[in-house]
């Protein structure tokens, strides 16, 4: 249910926040004086478990600081109409704002919504910019200004049953090549159970197909800043994609699936391979909801032409609003939820991070499976910081670059549709400069 709420948390006892090193920064502005602005933080979350986590540990930000959190927390929905309105109207009543980079991070930094936290993460050794992964720092800057600091990632894995591929006499897929090869086995082997799975509908398909896409040496837009839609490498990653689910897919499957209907088929044992956000993987480990819960396993995105790079993306972030009159103490806020501790404690309730020392902290995968962790660990270092087009018309962008995906599946001409869809994305970059 998507609800709305205005949190007011009295300070107690958390003395050891203060050792961590998290509340010494200078603020947006540069001063560092610790009662500069309004002694209330204005805060803007989304309905999330991080979010959860950070209400929970409020009180000790306010014991340490003095000062006081106003919590407002929405539904993703609900959160966009707010800033819709409320940015647009050049708002200061926001000071701290959690925002979605790949979303609209851009159109964020572009009208000047997202203050400049340059000299923020650079001040404070002990708090340690240069721990995030470069991947989703990549995506919370903006023309070189750092706008956001990343809080929850995600990274591209395969998911696959240990039991078929053992049925088969295989290993672990390491390239695109013998994952093909696999899912041709698998299917054949196992009346009724398909090769491979993914997500065929044209927008929701777009962010898992980014990770073959990088992987065949591809991307959306090349370094020109031109359309990458219609290079050798994206034709050749369009035609694998569909390929795999054309031939070796689910029988008559359909081409509007997103994540529940592709992990639904996987779960209920009817799939042998299948690709996926990492933050998904409970779904596949639960007992009570998957029927192969005993036999899952994980591993990195299977190497193509330009190696194994599958996305690993900010899925949230934390930004000041440019308009705000309390830049120094929301900076204070920012620091102080994205610090290490904070980082491990959020990364050990099951959210994902993006400090590379957590990753690295036996204690920060201990809830994590083995290989699920080996596998993340390939992403982060590999990873791509973006899983679609970061264009500002995001929902026209993914529909445009994912209908040659749809059409290689149903086993139309991809190579014509990627030069149609390279046509009409560059025409959406060209109204975007």
């Amino acid at each position: 249910m998507k609800r709305h709420s205005v949190v007011s948390v009295a300070a107690i006892a958390a003395a050891a926040l203060v050792a961590t090193g998290a509340l010494s920064s200078c603020s947006s502005s540069g001063t560092t004086a610790a009662d500069a602005g309004s002694k209330t933080i204005r805060v803007t979350l989304a309905n999330h478990v991080w979010t959860d986590t950070i209400k929970s540990k409020l009180p000790e930000f306010e014991k340490a600081t003095g000062l006081k959190v106003e919590l407002s927390q929405y539904g993703e929905d609900q959160l966009s109409a707010q800033y819709n309105v409320k940015l647009n109207a050049g708002t200061n009543e926001i000071d701290v704002m959690m925002y979605r980079p790949l979303q609209e991070g851009k159109l964020f930094a572009k009208n000047g919504y997202l203050a400049d936290l340059g000299t923020d993460v650079k001040a404070n050794k002990a708090w340690d910019w240069q721990d995030f992964q470069p991947g989703p720092v990549g995506t919370t800057t903006y023309k070189d200004k750092v706008v956001g600091v990343p809080i929850i990632t995600e990274q591209e894995v395969l998911y696959y049953r240990k039991d078929l591929l053992a049925k088969a006499g295989l290993q672990v897929p390491k390239t695109m090549d013998e994952l093909q090869a696999a899912a041709k086995a698998i299917k054949a082997q196992n009346p009724g159970v398909a090769g491979f799975v993914a997500r065929t509908g044209k927008s929701p398909a777009v962010t898992q197909f980014s990770s073959f896409l990088y992987s065949f040496g591809g991307d959306f837009i090349d370094e020109s800043g031109k359309s990458g839609v219609a290079s050798d490498a994206a034709k050749k990653a369009y035609a694998f994609y569909g390929g795999l689910i054309r031939n070796y897919g689910p029988a008559n499957v359909s081409t509007d699936m997103s994540w529940p209907e592709a992990m639904a088929i996987f779960t209920q044992g009817k799939a042998g391979f299948y690709t996926e956000a990492d933050s998904l993987y409970k779904n596949a480990t639960d007992k009570v909801k998957s029927k192969v819960a005993d036999t899952v396993g994980f591993a990195p995105m299977p190497a193509g032409a330009g190696g194994s790079k599958a996305y690993n993306v900010p899925s949230w972030a934390l930004g000041v609003n440019a308009a705000s009159a309390n830049q120094a103490n929301a900076w204070k806020f920012i620091e102080w939820a994205t610090s290490k501790a904070m980082t491990l404690q959020i990364q050990q309730a099951g959210v994902p991070g993006a400090r590379s020392s957590v990753w690295d902290d036996p204690a920060g995968i201990a809830t994590y499976p083995a290989d699920l962790a080996a596998a993340i660990a390939v992403s982060t270092k590999n990873g791509v910081g973006h899983d679609r087009p970061l264009v500002i018309k995001v929902p026209e962008a993914r529909d445009i670059v994912g209908n040659p995906i749809v059409v290689a599946i149903t086993g139309g001409d991809s190579n014509a549709a990627a030069d149609a869809a390279s046509t009409a994305f560059q025409k959406l970059l060209d109204a975007e400069k």
